[in-house]
């Protein structure tokens, strides 16, 4: 059934002549890659919990999804199936195992969260952007099938894992808000449970199964790529948001030009980074610890350095 029907989106692609695969990769494309800046600039800017908010809920989806990949090692479609001829690049593009859909499950939260965000706003004036996230997470995903690199219950999984990191950062951050104490062991047990994910996925068995040549059909060592890279993410928050609640405090009040134009260079910062340095890592510790690393720095840039800068500049100081 799964894959009947990306035959029948790759016969629809096929019918208009791929005149909507640019759109639905340039969708998916965003989403992983442009899409955190939103939340990054409320985070800093605008109004830090809100911002956090967000964050922390797209950190729970970094942790779950490449354990959930690495555990279930579902092959992708093309695959499974030899008719199915991914859209464009997208066989390229679509790095780690097939289930859940990791780009879903990147897009979800963030868009996802801002949604809650602007639904809540008191004054309302915002709230019409609500709806039209939604719809974000539901293309996003589409996007995933509508190019052939994932099927329905990968896209399904994905977004049901948004929900989830919504649900539990609420509920996260109310407990925090109740216990304030408290929060410094959360960040012990979250670091600590990283690296017990990290030795799973390092060392857990994986299908090792070979073509008609005699060669892997899947390389496990690529697939286990991202997974460091996600993990290395949740990491990186956590001993930046521990050093930024005890050394830093800072306050976004919408500080003005000065800080707005930080935060802009901060942005084109972040994409800089992931774009050259990156590649660094990965050259010089290897593709797994490389990205970990990366993700690390990567992460303690915008969750920690940026706002020691906004607070140098003139920002406010809070617990």
């Amino acid at each position: 059934m799964d894959i009947q029907y990306l035959l029948w989106l790759q016969g629809f692609r096929d019918s208009i002549h791929e005149a909507w695969t640019p759109f639905m990769e340039w969708v998916s494309m965003f989403s992983v890659t442009y899409l955190i800046l939103i939340p990054v600039f409320l985070y800093w800017f605008w109004d830090k919990r809100k911002g956090l908010y967000t964050l922390v809920s797209y950190y729970f989806c970094m942790f779950f999804t490449p354990v959930l990949k690495l555990t279930v090692c579902c092959y992708r479609p093309w695959i499974r199936d030899a008719r199915i001829l991914p859209a464009g690049d997208a066989i390229t593009t679509a790095t780690g195992y097939s289930f859940p859909s990791g780009h879903t499950s990147t897009g979800g939260p963030l868009a996802g969260g801002l949604a809650v965000t602007a639904w809540r706003e008191k004054d309302g004036r915002v709230r019409w952007l609500a709806p039209i996230l939604v719809l974000w997470v539901l293309l996003t995903g589409f996007s995933r099938n509508y190019l052939g690199v994932h099927t329905p219950q990968d896209v399904f999984v994905g977004i049901s894992l948004s929900v989830l990191g919504l649900i539990l950062a609420v509920k996260l951050f109310r407990y925090v808000q109740a216990h304030p104490e408290k929060e410094d062991a959360l960040l012990l047990g979250g670091f600590l449970i990283c690296w017990a994910a990290i030795a799973y996925i390092t060392f857990k068995p994986y299908p090792m199964d070979m073509n008609a040549e005699g060669k892997l059909i899947v390389d496990p060592q690529k697939m286990m790529n991202d997974g460091y890279g996600d993990i290395g993410k949740v990491i990186g928050f956590i001993v930046a948001r521990y050093v930024e609640k005890h050394w830093i405090r800072f306050k976004p009040l919408a500080m003005g030009v000065k800080s707005a134009a930080i935060c802009v260079i901060g942005l084109v910062l972040m994409v800089l980074l992931k774009k050259y340095l990156s590649p660094v890592f990965t050259g010089w510790m290897g593709s797994h610890w490389g990205k970990l690393a990366f993700s690390v720095v990567y992460t303690f840039y915008y969750i920690a350095l940026v706002p020691l800068v906004l607070k140098l500049a003139g920002g406010r100081e809070a617990r």
